[in-house]
């Protein structure tokens, strides 16, 4: 159930609300915008049914919502959402790429194509220093060492890092170095995991599962804004379907379907949605034109010998072209990059 508060409302008004919704055994969330206040109370809202609440001072209207997630949903929040991540905007004018390898190599390495990559305009910087991996067998990540690897990066060059969080126990690790935390599409269900980040209070870039419907992904959102962290950025990175020329198949129906039914920004992985390196490019152009607010892209100086997914990063040059079309299908749609 959402509260619309009148403008000019008091705070003791707005106090008086959060009680009754405490009270009732509900959780109360505040979202004030540039003209309005409201207030979502998570919880059975039947319990609030009986009582005139539209009579209450300080309320304008009062709407149920019907839909399981609540706090992510566009019935909770018009506006659309702009996530911060050190001072990048995600969800605003400009399309943001996120840029970098599958996995941290090494700080030359690293710290190489980072400069390369902010030349060519990538805002943020992406690299995986715990690597869920199908193989046990496969490169894992250089844990911790990766981390400080990344921050010293973001230290020379200016750039946010994103980096993923598999598991509980390397929270406060990952909370410590990074500036925006991934869970990966295999963790998009692993509610512990959720919650847990959404107690961190940092911005969170949330991939879809596999087999996930956008039902269940959103779902997956609301359990970290239940806890708190509203901080969230959707990315599509493509479903398992019966294709088998490509890794997955881009949902790019999922892009204007999430637009409308989140106020959260929603950002597309078309190098996991593809598995090689000459269909990024179409694939992003794709996205950015069906309204994406980012784009998440692998990036490598010498793909060849990657340790990780080396058949879908872009090497800088290839980048540069993606930039440079990226910018044009941008203006076409009314945004710049």
């Amino acid at each position: 159930m959402i509260f619309v508060l009148r403008p000019g409302h008091s705070q003791e008004e707005l106090d008086h609300i959060l009680e009754l919704i405490t009270d009732s055994g509900l959780t109360p969330h505040v979202s004030r915008g540039e003209e309005r206040t409201i207030i979502g109370a998570i919880g059975d809202e039947r319990i609030l049914q009986s009582l005139p609440i539209e009579s209450f001072p300080g309320i304008e209207k009062v709407v149920p919502i019907l839909k399981p997630y609540k706090l992510v949903s566009t019935d909770f929040k018009k506006e659309k959402s702009v996530v911060d991540i050190g001072g990048v905007p995600i969800g605003g004018e400009k399309v943001q790429v996120v840029a970098g390898p599958c996995a941290v190599e090494g700080m030359d390495m690293l710290s190489d194509i980072a400069r390369q990559v902010k030349g060519m305009g990538a805002m943020l910087l992406r690299g995986g220093a715990y690597k869920p991996r199908t193989s046990p067998y496969a490169f894992q990540g250089l844990g911790e060492e990766g981390l400080k690897i990344l921050a010293a990066v973001r230290d020379e060059t200016g750039l946010p890092v994103v980096t993923e969080l598999m598991n509980i126990r390397y929270a406060e690790l990952v909370n410590k170095y990074a500036d925006a935390i991934q869970v990966g599409a295999r963790n998009m269900q692993n509610f512990d995991l959720l919650k847990e980040i959404g107690k961190m209070r940092k911005p969170v870039i949330l991939k879809r599962g596999m087999s996930a419907t956008i039902k269940e992904f959103l779902m997956s959102a609301e359990y970290i804004a239940s806890e708190g962290n509203s901080d969230i950025i959707l990315c599509e990175r493509g479903i398992r379907t019966f294709e088998t020329e490509t890794r997955n198949t881009l949902d790019i129906n999922a892009v204007p379907v999430l637009n409308s039914l989140t106020h959260l920004p929603v950002v597309v992985d078309p190098s996991h949605a593809t598995g090689y390196w000459n269909l990024v490019t179409p694939v992003a152009l794709a996205a950015v034109a069906a309204g994406a607010d980012g784009l998440l892209v692998e990036v490598h100086t010498n793909p060849e010998k990657a340790v990780s997914d080396g058949g879908q990063s872009l090497k800088p040059s290839k980048f540069y072209d993606l930039m440079e079309r990226v910018k044009l299908v941008a203006e076409a749609v009314g945004r710049h990059a």
